[in-house]
């Protein structure tokens, strides 16, 4: 019949396609995704320090620094993406040891705010230790915090943006080493 409009049968799936679940994504999706996890944190980092004037302390940097560093890592193993376990357990390790260290600046970040220096001690500013420093001066002084460290200036769900950090690391790290070290 002109004009009239055919029903045609389609075959409905009885299940989700494996690409539908994160879990069984290729090593080269995964790494990929955590690498965008890790630039829509530090966007959302650079935000707030835009839009709502939320200054970092020197131990924010160094968080922003391992995303960062995780964020290249993950690229790279995306990028590569090695066919061998060998190739990524390696980039595993890297992933680890980036999400371990920006872990353990966000935990000692953490603590610092939960157990605020009694006196608090506002140092210089980063760019005047990096002048007047050596660097592993700079790192110890950095990483014994300030009184700026113990600050909350910004919560969500009850959580500082330092705990939060440290919950996206402890998640990334779960991911990379889910990524590298899964039998495929």
């Amino acid at each position: 019949m002109p004009g009239s409009f055919a029903m045609v049968r389609l075959p409905i799936r009885t299940r989700l396609p494996m690409a539908s679940n994160p879990f069984r994504w290729s090593f080269r999706a995964q790494c990929l995704v955590g690498a965008a996890t890790c630039c829509a944190l530090l966007g959302f980092a650079i935000f707030s320090q835009l839009q709502w004037g939320l200054d970092p302390c020197p131990l924010c940097i160094f968080q922003r620094i391992a995303f960062a560093a995780l964020a290249v890592v993950l690229v790279v193993a995306g990028l590569h993406a090695p066919s061998g376990a060998g190739g990524r357990a390696g980039y595993g390790l890297l992933g680890l040891l980036a999400a371990g260290i920006g872990a353990g600046i966000a935990g000692r970040h953490v603590w610092l705010q939960v157990n605020p220096p009694p006196i608090p001690a506002c140092g210089p500013p980063l760019e005047f230790l990096r002048e007047t420093l050596s660097t592993g001066n700079v790192i110890r002084r950095v990483l014994t915090g300030s009184g700026d460290c113990g600050n909350v200036d910004w919560t969500f769900l009850g959580l500082s943006m330092p705990a939060w950090s440290l919950a996206w690391f402890l998640l990334l790290a779960g991911w990379v080493a889910f990524a590298a070290f899964r039998r495929r």
